[in-house]
Protein backbone atom coordinates (compact mmCIF):
# COMPACT_ATOMS: atom_id res chain seq x y z
CA UNK A 1 0.00 0.00 0.00
CA UNK A 2 2.81 2.42 0.87
CA UNK A 3 4.55 1.56 -2.40
CA UNK A 4 1.32 2.21 -4.28
CA UNK A 5 0.96 5.65 -2.70
CA UNK A 6 4.60 6.47 -3.49
CA UNK A 7 4.19 5.48 -7.16
CA UNK A 8 1.04 7.59 -7.52
CA UNK A 9 2.79 10.55 -5.92
CA UNK A 10 5.49 10.39 -8.60
CA UNK A 11 3.10 9.49 -11.42
CA UNK A 12 2.09 11.46 -14.53
CA UNK A 13 0.71 14.27 -12.33
CA UNK A 14 3.24 14.37 -9.48
CA UNK A 15 2.32 15.93 -6.18
CA UNK A 16 4.43 19.08 -5.49
CA UNK A 17 6.20 17.60 -2.48
CA UNK A 18 8.89 15.13 -1.47
CA UNK A 19 7.47 11.82 -0.29
CA UNK A 20 9.15 9.80 2.46
CA UNK A 21 8.11 6.14 2.69
CA UNK A 22 7.60 4.62 6.16
CA UNK A 23 6.32 1.06 5.66
CA UNK A 24 5.32 -1.28 8.48
CA UNK A 25 4.08 -4.84 8.93
CA UNK A 26 1.51 -4.01 11.62
CA UNK A 27 -0.72 -0.92 11.79
CA UNK A 28 0.12 -0.55 15.50
CA UNK A 29 3.70 0.35 14.50
CA UNK A 30 2.48 3.64 13.00
CA UNK A 31 3.07 5.63 16.22
CA UNK A 32 6.71 4.51 16.36
CA UNK A 33 7.19 5.50 12.71
CA UNK A 34 5.87 9.00 13.43
CA UNK A 35 8.23 9.38 16.40
CA UNK A 36 11.22 8.28 14.29
CA UNK A 37 10.41 10.75 11.52
CA UNK A 38 9.94 13.55 14.05
CA UNK A 39 10.31 17.03 12.62
CA UNK A 40 11.66 15.66 9.35
CA UNK A 41 8.22 15.82 7.71
CA UNK A 42 5.60 18.55 7.38
CA UNK A 43 2.56 16.26 7.21
CA UNK A 44 1.76 12.55 7.71
CA UNK A 45 -0.39 10.63 5.22
CA UNK A 46 -1.53 7.28 6.64
CA UNK A 47 -2.50 4.39 4.40
CA UNK A 48 -5.87 3.99 6.13
CA UNK A 49 -7.80 5.34 9.13
CA UNK A 50 -6.48 2.48 11.31
CA UNK A 51 -2.81 3.55 11.67
CA UNK A 52 -3.95 7.17 11.89
CA UNK A 53 -6.16 6.28 14.84
CA UNK A 54 -3.33 4.42 16.61
CA UNK A 55 -0.95 7.38 16.13
CA UNK A 56 -3.59 9.88 17.28
CA UNK A 57 -4.38 7.92 20.45
CA UNK A 58 -0.65 7.60 21.21
CA UNK A 59 -0.39 11.41 21.19
CA UNK A 60 2.57 11.54 18.80
CA UNK A 61 1.00 13.66 16.05
CA UNK A 62 2.71 17.04 16.41
CA UNK A 63 2.22 17.88 12.74
CA UNK A 64 -0.82 17.89 10.39
CA UNK A 65 -2.01 14.41 9.43
CA UNK A 66 -4.58 12.78 7.18
CA UNK A 67 -5.31 9.30 5.80
CA UNK A 68 -6.54 7.50 2.69
CA UNK A 69 -10.27 6.83 3.24
CA UNK A 70 -11.72 3.33 2.87
CA UNK A 71 -15.40 4.21 2.72
CA UNK A 72 -17.50 4.91 -0.36
CA UNK A 73 -15.96 3.49 -3.53
CA UNK A 74 -13.46 1.32 -1.61
CA UNK A 75 -16.24 -0.51 0.25
CA UNK A 76 -18.38 -0.76 -2.88
CA UNK A 77 -15.42 -2.30 -4.71
CA UNK A 78 -15.15 -4.96 -2.00
CA UNK A 79 -18.90 -5.61 -2.24
CA UNK A 80 -18.59 -6.00 -6.01
CA UNK A 81 -15.83 -8.59 -5.62
CA UNK A 82 -18.05 -10.46 -3.14
CA UNK A 83 -21.03 -10.35 -5.54
CA UNK A 84 -18.94 -11.77 -8.39
CA UNK A 85 -18.02 -14.81 -6.29
CA UNK A 86 -20.94 -17.23 -6.04
CA UNK A 87 -19.71 -18.49 -2.65
CA UNK A 88 -20.36 -15.14 -0.97
CA UNK A 89 -23.51 -13.21 -0.15
CA UNK A 90 -22.82 -9.44 0.09
CA UNK A 91 -25.80 -9.07 2.41
CA UNK A 92 -24.27 -11.47 4.99
CA UNK A 93 -20.79 -10.16 5.78
CA UNK A 94 -18.75 -8.85 8.68
CA UNK A 95 -16.92 -5.52 8.35
CA UNK A 96 -14.37 -3.90 10.65
CA UNK A 97 -13.18 -0.33 11.32
CA UNK A 98 -15.71 1.47 9.08
CA UNK A 99 -18.54 3.41 10.73
CA UNK A 100 -22.16 2.33 10.56
CA UNK A 101 -23.24 5.46 8.69
CA UNK A 102 -20.58 4.85 6.02
CA UNK A 103 -21.61 1.22 5.58
CA UNK A 104 -25.34 2.00 5.43
CA UNK A 105 -24.72 4.71 2.83
CA UNK A 106 -22.68 2.35 0.62
CA UNK A 107 -25.32 -0.40 0.87
CA UNK A 108 -28.21 1.97 0.18
CA UNK A 109 -26.54 3.15 -3.03
CA UNK A 110 -26.61 -0.42 -4.38
CA UNK A 111 -30.09 -1.17 -2.95
CA UNK A 112 -28.97 -3.73 -0.35
CA UNK A 113 -30.12 -3.99 3.24
CA UNK A 114 -27.79 -4.12 6.24
CA UNK A 115 -29.92 -6.32 8.54
CA UNK A 116 -27.39 -9.18 8.38
CA UNK A 117 -24.25 -7.04 8.18
CA UNK A 118 -22.14 -7.20 11.36
CA UNK A 119 -19.84 -4.29 12.21
CA UNK A 120 -16.98 -3.63 14.59
CA UNK A 121 -16.43 0.11 14.25
CA UNK A 122 -13.63 0.73 16.73
CA UNK A 123 -10.05 -0.07 15.74
CA UNK A 124 -8.27 -2.85 17.62
CA UNK A 125 -5.33 -5.18 17.32
CA UNK A 126 -5.18 -7.65 14.41
CA UNK A 127 -5.91 -10.63 16.69
CA UNK A 128 -9.03 -9.03 18.17
CA UNK A 129 -10.44 -8.13 14.75
CA UNK A 130 -9.63 -11.57 13.33
CA UNK A 131 -11.44 -13.24 16.25
CA UNK A 132 -14.50 -11.06 15.60
CA UNK A 133 -14.70 -12.14 11.94
CA UNK A 134 -13.80 -15.80 12.51
CA UNK A 135 -16.40 -16.30 15.25
CA UNK A 136 -19.22 -15.04 13.02
CA UNK A 137 -18.10 -17.09 10.00
CA UNK A 138 -17.69 -20.38 11.91
CA UNK A 139 -21.18 -19.97 13.37
CA UNK A 140 -22.57 -19.63 9.82
CA UNK A 141 -23.83 -16.10 10.41
CA UNK A 142 -21.66 -14.55 7.67
CA UNK A 143 -20.33 -15.81 4.34
CA UNK A 144 -17.21 -13.63 4.08
CA UNK A 145 -15.17 -11.19 6.18
CA UNK A 146 -14.30 -7.71 4.89
CA UNK A 147 -11.35 -6.15 6.67
CA UNK A 148 -9.50 -2.84 6.38
CA UNK A 149 -6.46 -4.13 8.31
CA UNK A 150 -3.66 -5.89 6.44
CA UNK A 151 -2.42 -7.92 9.44
CA UNK A 152 -5.97 -9.06 10.20
CA UNK A 153 -6.42 -10.29 6.63
CA UNK A 154 -3.20 -12.30 6.85
CA UNK A 155 -4.35 -14.00 10.06
CA UNK A 156 -7.77 -14.92 8.70
CA UNK A 157 -6.36 -16.23 5.44
CA UNK A 158 -4.03 -18.51 7.40
CA UNK A 159 -7.02 -19.71 9.45
CA UNK A 160 -9.01 -20.48 6.30
CA UNK A 161 -11.64 -17.77 6.78
CA UNK A 162 -12.93 -16.31 3.47
CA UNK A 163 -11.58 -12.77 3.39
CA UNK A 164 -11.91 -9.75 1.13
CA UNK A 165 -9.65 -6.78 1.78
CA UNK A 166 -11.15 -3.29 1.58
CA UNK A 167 -8.61 -1.44 -0.57
CA UNK A 168 -8.69 2.26 -1.43
CA UNK A 169 -9.31 3.30 -5.00
CA UNK A 170 -6.74 5.15 -7.09
CA UNK A 171 -8.93 8.25 -7.04
CA UNK A 172 -9.01 8.19 -3.23
CA UNK A 173 -5.21 7.91 -3.06
CA UNK A 174 -4.71 10.81 -5.48
CA UNK A 175 -7.20 12.96 -3.58
CA UNK A 176 -5.50 12.14 -0.26
CA UNK A 177 -2.10 13.02 -1.70
CA UNK A 178 -3.41 16.40 -2.83
CA UNK A 179 -4.98 16.98 0.59
CA UNK A 180 -1.70 16.08 2.31
CA UNK A 181 0.22 18.41 0.02
CA UNK A 182 -2.13 21.28 0.86
CA UNK A 183 -1.83 20.56 4.59
CA UNK A 184 1.96 20.46 4.28
CA UNK A 185 2.06 23.76 2.36
CA UNK A 186 -0.15 25.39 4.99
CA UNK A 187 2.11 24.01 7.71
CA UNK A 188 5.16 25.47 5.93
CA UNK A 189 3.47 28.87 5.71
CA UNK A 190 2.54 28.67 9.37
CA UNK A 191 6.14 27.81 10.29
CA UNK A 192 7.37 30.93 8.45
CA UNK A 193 4.85 33.15 10.23
CA UNK A 194 6.34 36.23 11.91
CA UNK A 195 6.90 35.94 15.67
CA UNK A 196 8.01 38.66 18.08
CA UNK A 197 9.56 37.84 21.47
CA UNK A 198 9.61 40.60 24.09
CA UNK A 199 12.25 40.11 26.80
CA UNK A 200 11.92 42.21 29.95
CA UNK A 201 14.50 42.44 32.79
CA UNK A 202 12.88 43.57 36.06
CA UNK A 203 16.32 44.06 37.66
CA UNK A 204 17.20 46.84 35.19
CA UNK A 205 14.07 48.86 35.86
CA UNK A 206 14.77 52.13 37.70
CA UNK A 207 12.42 53.01 40.54
CA UNK A 208 12.48 55.93 43.00
CA UNK A 209 13.44 53.53 45.77
CA UNK A 210 16.10 51.62 43.81
CA UNK A 211 18.88 53.38 41.96
CA UNK A 212 21.69 51.07 40.86
CA UNK A 213 25.20 52.21 39.85
CA UNK A 214 25.35 53.04 36.15
CA UNK A 215 28.52 51.04 35.48
CA UNK A 216 26.86 47.91 36.96
CA UNK A 217 23.76 48.41 34.80
CA UNK A 218 25.85 48.89 31.65
CA UNK A 219 27.90 45.77 32.33
CA UNK A 220 24.76 43.72 32.96
CA UNK A 221 23.04 45.03 29.83
CA UNK A 222 26.12 44.24 27.75
CA UNK A 223 26.31 40.67 29.08
CA UNK A 224 22.59 40.09 28.54
CA UNK A 225 22.71 41.54 25.04
CA UNK A 226 25.63 39.25 24.18
CA UNK A 227 23.75 36.22 25.47
CA UNK A 228 20.60 37.13 23.51
CA UNK A 229 22.64 37.57 20.33
CA UNK A 230 24.17 34.12 20.75
CA UNK A 231 20.78 32.50 21.29
CA UNK A 232 19.21 34.47 18.44
CA UNK A 233 21.99 33.38 16.09
CA UNK A 234 20.99 29.74 16.69
CA UNK A 235 17.40 30.44 15.70
CA UNK A 236 18.18 32.88 12.83
CA UNK A 237 16.52 35.73 14.72
CA UNK A 238 17.18 39.46 15.09
CA UNK A 239 17.71 41.20 18.47
CA UNK A 240 17.16 44.92 19.07
CA UNK A 241 16.99 46.86 22.38
CA UNK A 242 13.70 48.62 23.11
CA UNK A 243 14.63 50.61 26.22
CA UNK A 244 16.86 50.28 29.28
CA UNK A 245 15.23 47.08 30.50
CA UNK A 246 13.70 45.25 27.49
CA UNK A 247 14.66 43.73 24.14
CA UNK A 248 12.78 42.71 21.00
CA UNK A 249 13.59 39.44 19.23
CA UNK A 250 12.13 38.94 15.73
CA UNK A 251 12.01 35.38 14.34
CA UNK A 252 9.74 32.84 12.66
CA UNK A 253 7.31 30.48 14.32
CA UNK A 254 9.30 27.42 13.23
CA UNK A 255 12.58 28.65 14.74
CA UNK A 256 10.94 29.69 18.03
CA UNK A 257 9.02 26.41 18.26
CA UNK A 258 12.28 24.47 17.92
CA UNK A 259 13.96 26.55 20.63
CA UNK A 260 11.05 26.25 23.08
CA UNK A 261 10.13 22.58 22.65
CA UNK A 262 6.97 23.54 20.79
CA UNK A 263 6.18 26.57 23.01
CA UNK A 264 6.39 24.49 26.18
CA UNK A 265 9.29 26.35 27.82
CA UNK A 266 10.00 30.12 27.61
CA UNK A 267 13.15 30.99 25.64
CA UNK A 268 16.27 32.60 27.17
CA UNK A 269 14.99 32.20 30.75
CA UNK A 270 17.07 29.22 31.87
CA UNK A 271 20.37 30.46 30.41
CA UNK A 272 19.91 33.96 31.86
CA UNK A 273 19.33 32.47 35.30
CA UNK A 274 22.28 30.04 35.11
CA UNK A 275 24.92 32.32 33.56
CA UNK A 276 23.93 35.81 34.72
CA UNK A 277 21.83 35.11 37.79
CA UNK A 278 19.02 37.14 36.21
CA UNK A 279 15.30 36.54 36.28
CA UNK A 280 13.81 37.67 32.98
CA UNK A 281 10.22 37.74 31.79
CA UNK A 282 9.22 36.71 28.27
CA UNK A 283 6.18 37.24 26.08
CA UNK A 284 5.73 35.77 22.59
CA UNK A 285 3.30 37.16 20.04
CA UNK A 286 2.26 36.18 16.53
CA UNK A 287 0.37 38.21 14.02
CA UNK A 288 -0.37 39.06 10.41
CA UNK A 289 1.84 42.15 10.65
CA UNK A 290 4.89 43.11 12.73
CA UNK A 291 2.82 45.62 14.70
CA UNK A 292 0.14 43.02 15.49
CA UNK A 293 2.77 40.49 16.56
CA UNK A 294 4.44 43.02 18.88
CA UNK A 295 1.08 43.97 20.38
CA UNK A 296 0.35 40.31 21.13
CA UNK A 297 3.87 39.90 22.58
CA UNK A 298 3.27 42.75 25.02
CA UNK A 299 -0.10 41.26 25.98
CA UNK A 300 1.55 37.87 26.53
CA UNK A 301 4.26 39.49 28.67
CA UNK A 302 1.64 41.20 30.83
CA UNK A 303 -0.21 37.90 31.11
CA UNK A 304 2.92 36.00 32.22
CA UNK A 305 3.78 38.72 34.76
CA UNK A 306 0.39 38.44 36.45
CA UNK A 307 0.04 34.64 36.21
CA UNK A 308 1.90 32.02 38.20
CA UNK A 309 1.47 29.37 35.50
CA UNK A 310 4.30 28.43 33.17
CA UNK A 311 1.98 28.26 30.16
CA UNK A 312 0.37 31.25 28.53
CA UNK A 313 3.58 33.14 27.67
CA UNK A 314 2.69 32.95 23.93
CA UNK A 315 -0.32 34.30 22.02
CA UNK A 316 -1.29 33.22 18.51
CA UNK A 317 -2.19 35.59 15.71
CA UNK A 318 -5.77 35.81 16.99
CA UNK A 319 -4.55 36.86 20.46
CA UNK A 320 -5.42 33.55 22.11
CA UNK A 321 -3.11 31.83 24.57
CA UNK A 322 -1.09 29.10 22.87
CA UNK A 323 -1.06 26.18 25.32
CA UNK A 324 0.39 23.12 23.55
CA UNK A 325 -0.56 19.59 24.43
CA UNK A 326 1.76 17.84 26.91
CA UNK A 327 4.57 15.90 25.33
CA UNK A 328 4.03 12.14 25.40
CA UNK A 329 7.14 10.49 26.87
CA UNK A 330 8.76 8.03 24.46
CA UNK A 331 8.10 4.41 25.26
CA UNK A 332 11.16 2.62 26.60
CA UNK A 333 12.69 0.18 24.17
CA UNK A 334 11.94 -3.36 25.19
CA UNK A 335 14.89 -5.60 25.87
CA UNK A 336 14.87 -9.06 24.28
CA UNK A 337 13.51 -11.71 26.60
CA UNK A 338 15.62 -14.61 27.78
CA UNK A 339 13.47 -17.11 25.84
CA UNK A 340 14.09 -15.36 22.54
CA UNK A 341 17.83 -15.15 23.16
CA UNK A 342 17.88 -18.84 24.03
CA UNK A 343 16.13 -19.80 20.77
CA UNK A 344 18.48 -17.58 18.77
CA UNK A 345 21.54 -19.08 20.49
CA UNK A 346 20.34 -22.65 19.76
CA UNK A 347 19.81 -21.86 16.08
CA UNK A 348 23.23 -20.21 15.82
CA UNK A 349 24.79 -23.26 17.51
CA UNK A 350 23.08 -25.62 15.05
CA UNK A 351 24.38 -23.60 12.11
CA UNK A 352 27.88 -23.87 13.54
CA UNK A 353 27.58 -27.62 14.16
CA UNK A 354 26.36 -28.22 10.62
CA UNK A 355 29.44 -26.46 9.29
CA UNK A 356 27.68 -23.40 7.89
CA UNK A 357 30.20 -20.58 7.63
CA UNK A 358 27.72 -18.04 6.36
CA UNK A 359 27.94 -15.85 9.43
CA UNK A 360 31.66 -16.22 9.66
CA UNK A 361 32.06 -14.84 6.13
CA UNK A 362 29.84 -11.89 6.98
CA UNK A 363 26.81 -13.47 5.29
CA UNK A 364 23.51 -13.50 7.22
CA UNK A 365 21.97 -16.63 8.71
CA UNK A 366 18.65 -17.22 6.94
CA UNK A 367 16.10 -19.89 7.89
CA UNK A 368 12.51 -20.84 7.24
CA UNK A 369 10.03 -22.69 9.43
CA UNK A 370 11.02 -26.14 8.10
CA UNK A 371 14.76 -25.55 8.63
CA UNK A 372 14.23 -24.04 12.08
CA UNK A 373 11.95 -26.93 13.06
CA UNK A 374 14.56 -29.48 12.04
CA UNK A 375 17.29 -27.67 13.99
CA UNK A 376 15.17 -27.21 17.11
CA UNK A 377 13.48 -30.61 16.98
CA UNK A 378 9.93 -29.21 16.74
CA UNK A 379 7.18 -29.19 14.15
CA UNK A 380 7.20 -26.52 11.41
CA UNK A 381 4.09 -24.98 12.96
CA UNK A 382 5.82 -24.58 16.33
CA UNK A 383 8.96 -23.31 14.59
CA UNK A 384 6.88 -20.71 12.75
CA UNK A 385 5.52 -19.47 16.08
CA UNK A 386 9.03 -19.36 17.58
CA UNK A 387 10.33 -17.38 14.61
CA UNK A 388 7.50 -14.87 15.05
CA UNK A 389 8.58 -14.56 18.69
CA UNK A 390 12.10 -13.70 17.53
CA UNK A 391 10.67 -11.03 15.20
CA UNK A 392 8.60 -9.48 17.99
CA UNK A 393 11.69 -9.31 20.24
CA UNK A 394 13.87 -7.79 17.53
CA UNK A 395 16.05 -10.89 17.14
CA UNK A 396 15.05 -11.70 13.54
CA UNK A 397 13.90 -9.89 10.42
CA UNK A 398 11.15 -11.27 8.16
CA UNK A 399 12.30 -11.28 4.54
CA UNK A 400 10.05 -11.10 1.45
CA UNK A 401 8.37 -14.49 0.80
CA UNK A 402 10.31 -16.80 -1.52
CA UNK A 403 7.79 -17.22 -4.33
CA UNK A 404 8.08 -20.41 -6.39
CA UNK A 405 6.17 -21.74 -9.43
CA UNK A 406 4.74 -24.55 -7.27
CA UNK A 407 1.24 -24.04 -5.82
CA UNK A 408 0.73 -23.34 -2.15
CA UNK A 409 1.81 -20.71 0.30
CA UNK A 410 5.22 -19.14 -0.51
CA UNK A 411 8.09 -19.94 1.84
CA UNK A 412 8.66 -17.21 4.48
CA UNK A 413 12.33 -16.59 5.21
CA UNK A 414 13.81 -14.99 8.34
CA UNK A 415 17.21 -13.39 8.83
CA UNK A 416 18.61 -14.21 12.29
CA UNK A 417 20.21 -11.21 14.01
CA UNK A 418 22.99 -13.11 15.76
CA UNK A 419 24.70 -9.80 16.57
CA UNK A 420 22.23 -9.46 19.45
CA UNK A 421 23.88 -12.42 21.15
CA UNK A 422 27.10 -10.48 21.79
CA UNK A 423 30.67 -11.83 21.71
CA UNK A 424 30.35 -13.72 24.99
CA UNK A 425 27.13 -15.45 23.98
CA UNK A 426 28.59 -16.41 20.59
CA UNK A 427 31.61 -17.92 22.32
CA UNK A 428 29.31 -19.87 24.65
CA UNK A 429 27.40 -21.33 21.70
Amino acid sequence: MVERVMLMGHGPTPVPSRLVAAAYRDEQEAADKVVRLGSGVDVCLFASPVPYDFARKAGVLTMPATYVPLNGAALQGALLRAALDERYDPARVSIDVLGRAEVEEAYSEISLGTEHVHLREEAAGPGTLAAFHERLWRRGITTVAMTCVHATAERMEMAGVPTIRVRPTGAAIRSSLQTAALLGAHHRLEESQLVVVLVDVPTLRETPRRVTPRYWRDELKLSLHRMLLQEAHRMNALVSPVDDHSYLVTATRGSIAAATDGFRTPPFVDRAREELGLTIEVGIGMGRTAHEAETHARAALARSQTSQRAQGFALDRDGRALVPAPRTPPRPQQQPKAKGLEILARLAEKFEQEGSDADGDGQPLIVDAETAGRMLGVTPRTARRLLRTLVEEGLAWPLPPNRTPQPGRPRQLYRLIVEKLGPQSKAAT
